[in-house]
C-alpha cells in the first residue's frame, strides 16, 4: 500500500529515523575500555526522565513486564504478602506475576474503566496493623483501559497509614510520556520498557530503585539468576554488564536520552497532554465516549473508545488496518470487542494524528458506526490550532 503506516497502538510506537540511524551500526567489544562511555551516559542520565535523585536506574536486556520479576526477586523474601489494585489487564498481569513467584496478593478490585481509589488501599494498609504486607503494586497508566491512576495520592495513603511497604510502580505506558516524579511520589520501584515513550524497539526493560529499595538486594531470599541486581550493581559500577548487552538498543536508547532530555520532560508531558485531548475532543464529537470512566483519569498516553451496543470493535480495527494502513489497538480480556484503543505517544505531533484519527473516522463509517466525517478529526483540529490543554 502506498504511503505510510500509521501505528497508532498504545506500544510499539513508531521509531523515529533520529533513533534508526543511532542503532543502525555494527557491533563491538562490550569489554572494551571505550565502552564504560556509553554505559554511565544512560544510567547517569535515565533518572532524569522520572525526576530521581536518589537510589539507581537499571537496563536488561529484557520487556517492561520481565521488569515486574526483577523488581520482585530483589527485594521480597519467599511468600511475601503484597497488596495490589486490579481494574485493567496489565494490573492483573502484575498480580498473576508476584502470585507466578509464590507471593500472597490481597486485591483490590476496582471496575475496568476506574482507576486505583487510594482510600482503600489505606484502609487496607492501616488493618494491616503486623505490617505483614510487604508491598503495594500499582499500575500507574492502565494500557488496557487508558486510565491513569494518581501515584501521589497513593504514596499519601501509606503514609497516612504509616505502613512500611514498598510501592512498585508499573510505568510502561507512562514513563517518557506522562509526568512522572519518582522523588516527590515515594516511588521505591518504577517498572518500563524501551518501546513506549522511549521511542524504541521492544528489548530494553528499565528499573528504577530508590534507596530504601535498595537496602533489600543484598539480604532478600528470593531465587535470583539472570535478574540478580548484584551482578548488575557490580558490574555497572565499572561501566559493563553481567552479560552480553542489547548493544544497538543502548545506542538508541543513548540517543533516545537526549532527545527527551532536550525537549524537556515537562514540554514532554504538556505535549502529550495536549495531544490526547485533542483526541479526547475528537471522541465527544464522534458521539462515542472513552473506556475512562471520569475525565480526571483519562490517560495522556492512550485513548479506549468503547464502542456502540451492536458494533464489534475488531472489525473497526481490521477495516482500519486493511483499509487504511492504519493499526489501532484491540481491546483486551474483558473489554475485548467493547473497545478500541488510539496509541498517541512518543513520536508523534498533532498533524500524525489528524491523520489517524481521519482513518479511525473512515473505518467507523465502514463498520456501521454513524459518523460525520470530519468531525472528530474538525474537533481535535480545533482543539489544537487555539492550543486548548482541557
Amino acid at each position: 500500500m502506498a504511503g505510510r503506516h500509521f501505528l497508532q497502538i498504545p506500544g510499539p510506537t513508531p521509531v523515529p529515523d533520529r533513533l534508526q540511524r543511532a542503532m543502525h551500526r555494527q557491533m563491538e567489544d562490550h569489554r572494551s575500555s571505550t565502552f564504560p562511555a556509553l554505559t554511565r551516559s544512560i544510567l547517569s542520565r535515565l533518572p532524569q526522565v522520572v525526576h530521581q535523585t536518589k537510589g539507581e536506574a537499571f537496563v536488561f536486556p529484557a520487556t517492561g513486564s520481565a521488569m515486574w520479576e526483577a523488581a520482585l526477586v530483589n527485594t521480597l523474601n519467599p511468600g511475601a504478602r503484597l497488596l495490589a489494585p486490579r481494574f485493567g489487564q496489565f494490573s492483573h498481569l502484575f498480580i498473576q506475576t508476584a502470585r507466578n513467584l509464590g507471593h500472597h496478593v490481597d486485591v483490590i478490585e476496582e471496575p475496568w474503566g476506574e482507576a486505583a481509589d487510594p482510600a482503600k488501599i489505606e484502609a487496607a494498609l492501616a488493618a494491616d496493623t503486623a505490617h505483614e504486607i510487604q508491598g503495594v503494586l500499582l499500575v500507574h497508566n492502565e494500557t488496557a483501559t487508558g486510565v491513569t491512576s494518581d501515584v501521589a495520592a497513593v504514596r499519601a495513603a501509606m503514609d497516612r497509614a504509616k505502613h512500611p511497604a514498598l510501592l512498585y510502580v508499573d510505568g510502561v505506558s507512562s514513563i517518557a510520556s506522562l509526568d512522572f516524579r519518582f522523588d516527590a511520589w515515594g516511588v521505591d520501584c518504577a517498572i518500563t520498557g524501551s518501546q513506549k515513550g522511549f521511542m524504541l524497539p521492544a528489548g530494553l526493560g528499565i528499573l528504577y530503585m530508590s534507596e530504601k529499595s535498595l537496602a533489600r538486594v543484598d539480604s532478600c531470599t528470593m531465587p535470583r539468576a539472570y535478574f540478580d541486581l548484584r551482578a548488575m550493581r557490580a558490574n555497572n559500577a565499572q561501566g559493563y554488564f553481567p552479560s552480553t548487552p542489547a548493544l544497538s538498543l543502548l545506542y538508541g536508547l543513548d540517543e533516545a536520552l537526549t532527545m527527551l532530555l532536550d525537549e524537556g520532560m515537562e514540554q514532554v508531558a504538556a505535549r502529550h497532554h495536549r495531544l490526547a485531548t485533542g483526541v479526547r475532543a475528537a471522541v465527544r464529537a464522534w458521539g462515542l465516549h472513552e473506556c475512562a470512566r471520569r475525565p480526571d483519569i483519562a490517560s495522556d498516553s492512550l485513548t479506549a473508545v468503547v464502542v456502540p451496543e451492536g458494533i464489534d470493535a475488531r472489525t473497526i480495527i481490521e477495516h482500519a488496518f486493511t483499509r487504511y494502513d492504519i493499526a489501532l489497538g484491540s481491546g483486551l480480556s474483558e473489554v475485548a470487542g467493547k473497545v478500541f484503543r488510539i496509541g498517541h505517544l512518543g513520536d508523534m505531533n498533532a498533524l500524525t494524528l489528524a491523520g489517524a484519527l481521519a482513518g479511525v473516522e473512515m473505518a467507523l463509517a465502514d463498520s456501521g458506526v454513524v459518523v460525520t466525517l470530519g468531525s472528530g478529526v474538525g474537533a481535535a483540529l480545533q482543539h489544537w490550532r487555539v492550543g486548548g490543554n482541557s
